[in-house]
């Protein structure tokens, strides 16, 4: 099955924001397109302001005169949904309430022919549930666009229980043939991105609730030290509070409830405050003109210890090593079994963040994972109450030494990055184990969706599989609420690293 031919009217239901932007890529492609909006006069006005940007494309020499006059004369503007009878695909982008799209797709289903593909960019509701208020359908997809439509790659082709294989793969291929990167993916709650997403908001705002830092510094951790593009309080202050909050609940509810997707309650007082981030000047942060960015923790200089002596390898921050011996430093290295750790010439311990506290240790220093030690700018450590100042210290300079900016957090089990990263991976782990994509879909996902540095699966084949589960473990073993319980599927992910012909 292939995309649709160019000459094939495309039709786009809802012309706010996303309609529009699913509309400019629709004409650019090459496709006659016509837009409705059941509010009068509201169409016309989509197709002015659509007119408008394909006019900065041609400024910024992006699009040519004659292309932009192509496209604007295959733009139609309808005030009646009889106006759609000859399209070949109807894409509605409309309130996210199923009885809306659902009446508006049975309305549909009596003016456009049999074989005109439908489509909803539902973010939050079940492709499912839409499709079956349908005659037929198996004509029935979810094309989810990431907002700005025209500028952001990935679209989420979600087949609904009911969607016919050869309805998915023209959808598919035709998101494909207008310049996207589709990715398939079952009808789940949260689709992918939305479901594996959730951690990288849901353990910075426990972080943040425990009192083991601030938004700025966790922020500038998962910038600096994990390599995101942006931290989650910026990031839902951009997307706005409500907004993400919403997607956060849908998806909670849509897993009965399931305590790894439990909603922040500081999120939900920040909502409820009327403190939605940039589009009402305040969120996490302040956005008024001129007010300051309030600055991450970072330590006063230390002075760095002489000498390190590594126990074992230091697994996924191995790395460190090689860094410490170019600053200058003294690297004695001691066999010990199990150790995994670097010893300070004071008796303290720096060990990677591996789910438990500090205190229940004597004298450790935690610190987070990084997606690349040599590249990162800043480091978390953590500490307990007891850790001797003179530990924290050597600590701190050391990783001064190696020129990097540290934070140094309250005593959280698996820190930011790591708890963070081993989450996100238990989700999508867990999303292919159910059948909703496959491994490399989820990576693509992640990275064009929402611009992570790496895809689940790539952070775990660097890090080993065993790594996640191990971590989440003993983050389960101190909280047993179950939100970092790993499951069934990544502890098999995890025995699948090796074969294993053993009977018990």
């Amino acid at each position: 099955m292939t995309a649709l031919d160019l000459s094939s009217p495309v039709a786009v239901v809802g012309t706010g924001t996303m309609g529009q932007g699913i509309a400019q890529v629709a004409l650019v492609a090459g496709h006659p397109v016509r837009l409705y909006d059941a509010a009068p006069g509201r169409a016309r006005e989509a197709a002015a302001a659509i007119g408008a940007r394909l006019d900065r494309l041609v400024e910024k020499e992006r699009l040519t005169a004659a292309g932009r006059d192509a496209a604007r004369a295959r733009l139609l503007p309808v005030e009646e949904l009889t106006g759609l009878a000859r399209c070949a695909l109807v894409v509605e982008a409309v309130l996210e309430r199923l009885d809306v799209k659902q009446e508006l797709f049975r309305a549909l289903e009596d003016v456009v022919p049999d074989d005109c593909l439908l489509a909803t960019n539902t973010s939050s509701l079940s492709v499912t549930a839409i499709g079956g208020a349908l005659r037929l359908p198996g004509r029935f997809v979810g094309l989810h666009f990431f907002n700005p439509a025209p500028l952001l790659p990935l679209v989420e082709v979600v087949s609904g229980s009911a969607t016919d294989v050869t309805s998915a793969t023209r959808a598919y291929e035709t998101a494909r043939a207008w310049g996207k990167t589709p990715v398939a993916c079952a009808d789940t709650p949260g689709f992918i991105v939305n479901r594996v997403a959730r951690p990288f908001y849901a353990e910075a705002f426990a972080v943040y609730e425990s009192q083991g830092a601030d938004p700025a510094t966790i922020d500038a951790v998962l910038r600096e030290s994990g390599g995101f593009r942006m931290g989650p309080f910026e990031l839902t202050d951009l997307i706005g509070q409500d907004v993400n909050e919403s997607v956060t609940h849908s998806v909670w509810r849509s897993f009965f409830q399931d305590a790894r997707f439990t909603p922040s309650l500081a999120q939900r007082r920040l909502v409820e405050s009327g403190r939605l981030g940039r589009k009402t000047g305040r969120g996490w942060y302040d956005h008024a003109d001129g007010a300051e960015r309030p600055e991450p923790h970072t330590a006063d200089p230390a002075e760095p210890p002489a000498y390190v002596i590594a126990e074992g390898g230091l697994g996924p921050a191995s790395e460190l090593l090689a860094l410490i011996r170019e600053a200058g430093l003294e690297v004695r290295e001691r066999d010990e079994d199990g150790g995994t750790r670097l010893v300070l010439p004071g008796g303290g311990k720096l060990v990677l963040a591996d789910g438990r506290t500090t205190a229940e240790f004597r004298d450790v220093v935690h610190f987070d994972l990084a997606l690349d030690y040599r590249g990162a700018t800043r480091i978390a450590l953590s500490h307990a109450r007891h850790t001797s100042p003179a530990a924290v210290a050597e600590a701190t300079g050391l990783f001064q030494a190696l020129g990097k900016k540290v934070s140094v957090i309250g005593d959280v089990p698996g820190m930011i990055v790591a708890r963070t990263v081993a989450r996100i991976v238990d989700l999508a782990v867990e999303a292919v184990a159910r059948g909703v994509a496959t491994e490399d879909d989820v990576d693509t996902a992640m990275r064009l969706g929402v611009n992570y540095p790496l895809g689940p699966f790539e952070w775990s084949r660097r890090l080993g599989r065993g790594w996640a589960g191990e971590l989440l473990d003993e983050l389960h073993g101190i909280d047993p609420s179950g939100r970092c319980a790993p499951s069934l599927a990544l502890h098999q992910y995890a025995c699948a690293a090796d074969e294993r012909e053993d009977t018990p």
